[in-house]
């Protein structure tokens, strides 16, 4: 149990340098063309700019095109119009996240919806781990977001590089509260595998005994654990 404890710590630890990283004061001064326009969700300036041949797929010091920072600066007008101009809703930024992901840990459900309807797949392996964005929902316990991930046909049983699961990160990575648990159940409900173990063996079951996450340990003995 300590083992896995300091693993998790040194995950934790490690999260900040591989985390998504929006548009900053100093970028966003900078951007011009359609990164401006995207920046202030001006959907008329970013009709005109495509039309004057402006270049969709743009990249910004970070990676991210337009509609990156229409997503991470939460400019539904923006993000709807350049998805409908013609920009890959599949694309990924410098840290490989796409707009799904970008959503997802946002905790944005419209633009989430948005995201999945103009085109972006709930399928897309992002991040740095090798995730998806089921996992990276899992995670921040966003169980509107799992729900709706998985109505979208996330994979539920893909396991990232640090050898982890949508259903454990929601454990190892959760606290224990309210919208963890309803992740976890969302999870379970979906059928998700309760059995797939981490990289040292421990099963969910375990994971959630060792943190005594009681209501966690309730659903997943139910769903018949072994």
């Amino acid at each position: 149990m300590l083992v896995r404890s300091i693993v998790a710590a040194l995950v934790l630890a490690a999260a900040p340098a591989a985390a998504q990283v929006p548009p900053n004061a100093s970028d966003i001064a900078a951007y011009r063309g359609l990164h401006a326009a995207a920046a202030k969700g001006d959907a008329a300036a970013i009709e005109k700019l495509v039309k004057d041949g402006a270049a969709l797929e743009a990249r910004d010091s970070g990676g991210r095109t337009p509609l990156h920072v229409a997503v991470h600066l939460k400019k539904a007008d923006a993000a709807r119009a350049l998805l409908r101009l013609g920009a890959d809703a599949n694309a990924l930024d410098a840290q490989a996240y796409d707009i799904v992901t970008i959503a997802s840990v946002a905790d944005d459900v419209a633009m989430l919806k948005l995201s999945i309807d103009g085109g972006c797949r709930a399928t897309n392996i992002t991040s740095p781990y090798h995730g998806t964005a089921l996992i990276a929902a899992a995670h921040l316990g966003h169980d509107e977001v799992v729900r709706m991930l998985i109505a979208a046909k996330a994979p539920l049983d893909h396991i990232n590089n640090l050898h982890w699961t949508a259903l454990i990160e929601s454990i190892v990575l959760g606290n224990g509260g309210e919208r963890h648990t309803a992740t976890l159940k969302a999870l379970v409900e979906a059928g998700a595998d309760v059995n797939i173990a981490d990289r040292s063996g421990a099963t969910p079951l375990s994971l959630a005994k060792d943190r005594g996450y009681a209501a966690m340990v309730a659903i997943l003995e139910k769903a018949g654990v072994r």
